[in-house]
């Protein structure tokens, strides 16, 4: 994500950027794109707005170090709810937090140029949505950060304004405990129809095609309605496939389990 966002801002005439890395090679890597690493304690008293493009379970430890050096009325941007959610942030009003995060390029677009659409990511060359919020200071503020969001997540469509809390219900909990659980098993069910001697090219064609189809009638794409043979199949697969209770993932302690999992590593039960 970093790299992403630092391509975005070093061809931005709207920001002068400071560029941060921990460690040599990652140092190295930064002048060989062309860009000059500053000093962390520097960039930070200086910035306007510092981004925090590292992982949620250092976003605590680098917060703790970076927010005191920060000036009053400047804006800390995160990239993941996990850390601000569950608390990771340290105390000081007199500066802004802002919480981000893409949506990604959606499955279905209007893409035409052939490396949009194999820009999965976004922040290259396809379009997408974002998610944010102002999770303290003042509300001028929120603008401020819009402007930082439409800028590294470059090209963008809808900025959704959101809570903290209910980015965290979109990711993790909505994203990855539930939609990428069931794709990964999406995935799992491909091998096993080929481990059982379906060739793998007509597998994954079959299912990509019919999941092309299925996004379309599900989420009023198109005015079909799933065939009774289909709704009766998910009906007998639901109870042996998925527990009765599978909503409790979204109740907000199950939730902030899921995000302490993400910013310290620790097992969830």
């Amino acid at each position: 994500m970093g790299s992403r966002i630092s391509r975005r801002l070093k061809d931005s005439s709207e920001f002068q950027t400071l560029y941060v890395e921990a460690g040599d090679a990652a140092q190295d890597v930064l002048r060989q794109r062309g860009l000059e690493p500053s000093d962390p304690h520097t960039a930070a008293s200086q910035a306007d707005v510092l981004v925090l493009a590292i992982p949620d379970k250092l976003i605590g430890k680098v917060a703790q170090e970076m927010a005191p050096l920060m000036k009053p009325g400047a804006m800390m941007v995160l990239l993941d709810p996990a850390a601000p959610h569950g608390g990771e942030l340290p105390p000081r009003p007199d500066i802004t937090y802002f919480v981000t995060h893409p949506c990604h390029p959606p499955v279905v677009n209007d893409e035409t140029d052939p490396e949009a659409r194999m820009d999965f990511f976004g922040a290259i060359k396809a379009k997408q949505h974002v998610v944010a919020a102002l999770m303290q200071g003042p509300e001028a503020d929120y603008a401020r950060g819009e402007a930082v969001v439409r800028s590294i997540f470059s090209p963008v469509m809808n900025v959704y304004r959101v809570t903290v809390e209910q980015m965290a219900i979109l990711e993790p909990a909505l994203s990855e405990t539930v939609v990428l659980t069931c794709m990964v098993i999406m995935r799992e069910a491909i091998d096993e129809a080929v481990r059982r001697g379906v060739p793998a090219q007509a597998a994954r064609d079959f299912v990509l095609g019919h999941m092309n189809v299925n996004i379309g009638i599900l989420f009023n794409y198109i005015d079909a309605q799933l065939s009774d043979g289909a709704k009766l199949a998910v009906s007998r697969a639901r109870t042996r496939i998925f527990q009765p209770d599978w909503k409790d993932v979204f109740e907000p302690e199950n939730v902030m389990k899921e995000v302490k999992a993400i910013t310290q590593s620790i097992s969830v039960k």
